[in-house]
């Protein structure tokens, strides 16, 4: 914990933040390390493998949460996410086997990240 977030969690007047909010972060968090791990592939493999499993873990949580009964988005939009999931499981399987780059990976965290901040256009 850092210490601006340990002092957020302590203030009572915090904001709280939305879970879109949370989302898009976490997002741009594992975009950027697939970008930077990607520039530094054959110095620094394992930091790819680290960078490659943590955006397919994050998108195995979205997929475990789309895929809940409750969850209230559209059917098909959570269709479509779902279909992502497996996607990125498949890609990220041949960017790991030196068959594909992460550029697919960050365009499709980048569009999710366009979605979630409104800007998704022509939906």
């Amino acid at each position: 914990m850092t210490f601006h977030s340990a002092i957020s969690y302590a203030r009572p007047e915090a904001p709280t933040r939305s879970q879109r909010s949370v989302e898009y972060d976490l997002l741009a968090q594992v975009t950027q390390r697939l970008r930077s791990a990607w520039a530094s592939r054959t110095t620094d493999f394992p930091a790819l493998v680290r960078a490659v499993t943590d955006n397919m873990q994050l998108w195995s949580t979205l997929a475990s949460d789309v895929a809940l009964p409750g969850n209230t988005l559209p059917a098909a939009l959570r269709a479509r996410l779902f279909y992502l999931y497996e996607f990125t499981v498949h890609h990220s399987r041949a960017v790991l086997d030196d068959k594909a780059s992460v550029e697919v990976l960050t365009d499709i965290n980048m569009a999710v990240m366009r979605g979630l901040r409104g800007e998704g256009g022509g939906r």
